[in-house]
């Protein structure tokens, strides 16, 4: 079984941290740098922040000993993780397979998966139980659905049936929501799914890449680039922001993003908090309320790929929401938890966010709504980071999105 440990000595936290001597701290005890994790030049030099503290906050070192250990390998690009309330874990494969952990073996590939696109971004995506699990036995799943020579984001839902000596396969399943239009386009499908306190479902999409579907992230008419929120059967609930509105969506719960492929619920304020994908600079942090517009593709803190501005090349307009913090350079996020947990008290009250391109597990120190310190763990690791969840013992479970994956067990060393 795989280590990679880091040690409670200065040489050892320099070597995570990238730190300089002197830097290093002890264990339980934060400090902060005083300077950015951060400090090259952002590929927008010219879109300023709208107030102190938006990016780049100082770095920020807990101390924390902590070894990951390899607890589930053999798998192949791993996007989604969810733990079972009676034991287990479910991990979704981008490929279309869904996979159960228990007992410490992993199962072949559930039976009754519908077909998903898996080409480039596409594939079976985030996870989700039922609240109410233990009477349903209902999981649901997000997937990139083919529609022809088009696709679309669609979340499908079945009965978990498990059987000793056999793999796993849902029963009764069910398509129950679609965005729409379908668009020819290998990319920007989002998404994850996270269950609200009052049982309601939101579903983070994107705007399917392509210059067709950004140009609809604003728009009421299309759920590209929307957060949707629905109920367990599909249905938009009746107290969702535009219900009535002619010409709007009534599934739709706020509007203009780009990519969202890391989604939590905060447990302290039961909000959905967000990170989406920025192009070049320009990932977000943003807290989701009803009826919001967060701006994509008329603010942005990124550029285009390509270089040049996006738009108008403005960072603010009157009606539209700033996010929380932003990263540029990016890190391509994908996953994110809150943690409340005991295993490390250092860690309760922070948010881990997962990085494709950074290939770091990124911790946020919050004070509230706002992001007072960074901190980058797992560099050593090498590899990008797909999902992030906090497992039933309080230990964080990563999911490693390579053709080799694995999902990953940090706890205190």
């Amino acid at each position: 079984m795989l280590r990679v440990m880091t040690l409670v000595s200065v040489a050892a936290l320099l070597a995570a941290c990238g730190g300089s001597d002197g830097q290093a701290e002890t264990q339980g005890a934060a400090q902060t740098t005083h300077r950015a994790v951060r400090t090259d030049p952002p590929n927008a030099p010219n879109l300023n922040p709208a107030f102190a503290g938006q990016t780049r906050a100082p770095e920020v070192r807990s101390g924390v000993a902590y070894e990951a250990q390899t607890y589930v390998g053999g798998l192949e690009k791993p996007w989604g993780l969810a733990f079972l309330p009676g034991g287990g874990l479910l991990i979704s494969e981008k490929a279309g397979r869904l996979r159960l952990f228990q007992n410490g073996r992993l199962s072949a590939p559930a039976r009754g998966m519908p077909r998903v696109d898996s080409r480039e971004q596409g594939g079976l995506l985030g996870l989700a139980i039922d609240p109410d699990y233990a009477r349903t036995g209902l999981i649901y799943f997000a997937f990139s659905e083919p529609d022809g020579r088009a696709n679309r984001t669609a979340v499908g839902r079945g009965r978990l049936v498990l059987s000793a000596g056999a793999p796993p396969r849902l029963e009764q399943v069910q398509v129950i929501w679609r965005q729409r239009p379908s668009l020819e386009s290998p990319g920007h499908f989002g998404s994850r799914l996270v269950f609200a306190h009052d049982g309601t479902l939101f579903v983070t999409t994107g705007e399917r890449m392509i210059m067709e579907g950004r140009m609809q992230a604003q728009r009421l008419d299309s759920t590209l680039g929307k957060v949707i929120r629905i109920n367990r059967d599909g249905s938009a609930p009746r107290d969702n922001p535009f219900i009535g509105r002619p010409g709007a969506l009534p599934e739709i719960f706020s509007l203009g993003h780009r990519n969202i492929q890391a989604a939590a619920l905060n447990p302290r304020t039961g909000e959905l908090w967000e990170v989406e994908h920025g192009a070049r600079g320009g990932d977000e942090l943003n807290v989701i309320r009803a009826g919001r517009d967060y701006g994509w593709p008329t603010i942005t803190y990124g550029i285009e790929y390509a270089g040049g501005p996006v738009g108008a090349g403005i960072t603010r307009k009157a009606g539209m929401e700033q996010p929380l913090y932003y990263w540029d350079p990016v890190i391509a996020p994908s996953g994110m938890a809150f943690y409340e947990a005991a295993l490390f008290p250092a860690w309760k009250g922070s948010l881990f966010i997962g990085g494709l391109k950074d290939k770091r597990l990124t911790r946020l120190v919050l004070d509230g709504e706002k992001v007072v310190g960074e901190e980058r763990l797992l560099g050593e690791l090498g590899e990008r980071i797909r999902d992030v969840v906090v497992g039933p013992d309080g230990a964080l479970y990563v999911a490693t999105d390579n053709a080799r994956g694995r999902v990953l067990r940090i706890a205190p060393k």
